[in-house]
């Protein structure tokens, strides 16, 4: 698996690569449902610069490239959700990565509908994924998140159900001006650093949670 990319990085002085990581769960069954908005996002970003997610590697579909002369390794671990970090682990050992060049998208039930956050570090929020990534780092939680806020269930209605759902007309809209939003910020990320682009990024953000938060999902 050690191919042209990987040669490269390991032989130059390109600069350290990151590992884009979305989670979600396999199959057709599951595809543009809420829990799988990790996987949109991935698909999204190797869409936008070219990038082919064309081989098999640590139980993930995965691709890889260059951004900007930065080398990027995108993953979406076939694992279904709750395993998500029986792929991550070994991938980010395989390459050598510092957990705060690995970033995790996944979905987020405590956002509104189309609202993006990128954070540093934390806890698994309940999420199941998370909380396999972080068992399989040894209980590390240093790495970076960008979440995707897919709002809260309705009335009484069941969180597993809600999850495993798609998205309606309105939703999906949000959703698809989110996963562009995501691309755009992904970029900023790799050619100005987390730090900067987080606080910029999640500035912009706070106004639009105010103008979504009462809206229906």
């Amino acid at each position: 698996m050690l191919n042209w990319l990987s040669r490269r990085y390991f032989c130059t002085a390109a600069p350290r690569p990151w590992l884009f990581v979305g989670l979600g769960n396999p199959g057709d069954k599951y595809k543009g449902t809420r829990h799988n908005t990790g996987f949109e996002m991935i698909d999204a970003f190797a869409n936008s610069q070219g990038i082919e997610m064309n081989t098999v590697h640590c139980k993930a579909i995965f691709g890889q490239g260059f951004v900007g002369g930065v080398p990027v390794f995108l993953a979406k671990p076939q694992t279904y959700m709750n395993l998500s970090g029986e792929s991550m682990g070994p991938l980010a050992a395989y390459y050598k990565l510092p957990l705060n060049r690995v970033l995790v998208f996944h979905d987020d039930m405590t956002l509104p509908c189309g609202v993006l956050r990128l954070h540093p570090n934390g806890g698994h929020l309940c999420h199941n994924g998370l909380k396999s990534v972080i068992y399989h780092f040894r209980g590390n939680r240093e790495f970076p998140r960008l979440r995707i806020g897919i709002g809260r269930p309705p009335g009484q209605m069941d969180p597993k159900a809600f999850l495993l759902q798609k998205f309606n007309a309105t939703a999906q809209g949000r959703i698809d001006a989110a996963l562009q939003e995501g691309v755009n910020i992904l970029k900023v990320v790799l050619s100005k650093g987390f730090a900067e682009s987080a606080r910029r990024f999640n500035s912009e953000q706070k106004y639009k949670h105010l103008r979504v938060e009462t809206l229906p999902t």
